[in-house]
């Protein structure tokens, strides 16, 4: 443990480019300020759909090869973003994508929303007490916009930071840990405002349609953000993660669609709401820091 670098950064997500969308400018800036950013994927994805007609056959009606085939676009975005660990929750495959809520995938064996949740989250608990981070980051218990597997990760890192923590729980299975910092991804309804009137304005952008405010996980009102990461420097590094999960993404210019074709901007400053432990910041402003007032 004492090998460890001082700041370390948790963050779980449901598939993957979850992470390129919601943190890549983040995990970017603290994997080259020397931070220990680990990500923790709990799905391969194999339910997504798939933009690029030459690639339709991995889809999950016809080979089902997509979620090998979206282990390596993960592999890829991370070297684009310097982070260098990077894990599927229980191995890759452990846990099957559910799909969108309401279909049967939801409750097929082996999906990862049909999992009971101390099941999944003790697999997230040997990670916690292997890295012991200082900071987690996932989404809130709506999972930013109600996927099934986005609310069973939120659950799972929920469950996992408790029971990491409680040293009555497998006391084999590492030293106790707690979490000092637990943050929620967010958007400030305002900034998303902007983005969309900035694509609306942009020249050159040939998406057919643009997305609404209320397709963007995490939109709050801006009185909810607790905390702004500055990752501008880190722009280029967010688009080329970004481009890397060709399947499911298609960039232009800094703005990007998913496989409804609809263009929304790319947000490189990123937002948190701090849900759990110190604040860093003077009351009534946001931090700048997702480590702020906690000690290495």
């Amino acid at each position: 443990m004492t090998d460890l670098p001082a700041r370390r950064l948790l963050l779980v997500h449901a598939h993957p480019d979850d992470e390129s969308i919601n943190n890549g400018a983040t995990m970017a800036r603290y994997a080259a300020e020397g931070a220990q950013v680990t990500l923790v994927t709990c799905t391969r994805g194999e339910e997504g759909e798939v933009v690029p007609p030459s690639l339709a056959h991995l889809a999950p009606d016809r080979d089902d090869r997509l979620g090998p085939h979206r282990v390596g676009e993960l592999a890829a975005a991370m070297r684009e973003l310097g982070v260098t660990d990077h894990r599927f929750l229980g191995g890759p495959g452990r846990f099957r994508d559910s799909g969108m809520m309401g279909v049967p995938q939801n409750h097929r064996e082996g999906s990862f929303y049909g999992t009971p949740v101390d099941e999944a989250a003790a697999h997230l608990v040997d990670i916690v007490r292997e890295v012991r981070p200082q900071v987690l980051v996932t989404y809130d218990p709506d999972g930013g916009y109600g996927h099934p597997d986005h609310i069973q990760a939120h659950r799972v890192a929920v469950r996992a930071a408790e029971l990491a923590a409680d040293p009555a729980y497998r006391p084999d299975a590492g030293t106790p840990h707690a979490i000092a910092k637990v943050y929620w991804n967010r958007v400030p309804r305002s900034v998303a405002e902007e983005g969309f009137a900035a694509l609306r304005a942009a020249t050159g952008v040939t998406f057919p349609g643009i997305a609404d405010i209320g397709d963007v996980p995490g939109v709050v009102d801006d009185a909810l953000v607790t905390t702004e990461i500055d990752g501008t420097a880190y722009a280029d590094r967010k688009i080329a993660a970004l481009c890397a999960h060709a399947t499911q993404i298609s960039v232009q210019d800094r703005f990007f669609a998913l496989s409804n074709h609809l263009g929304q901007p790319v947000f490189v400053r990123e937002y948190y709401q701090l849900v759990h432990g110190p604040s860093g910041a003077p009351d009534g402003e946001r931090e700048t820091d997702l480590f702020a007032g906690v000690e290495a």
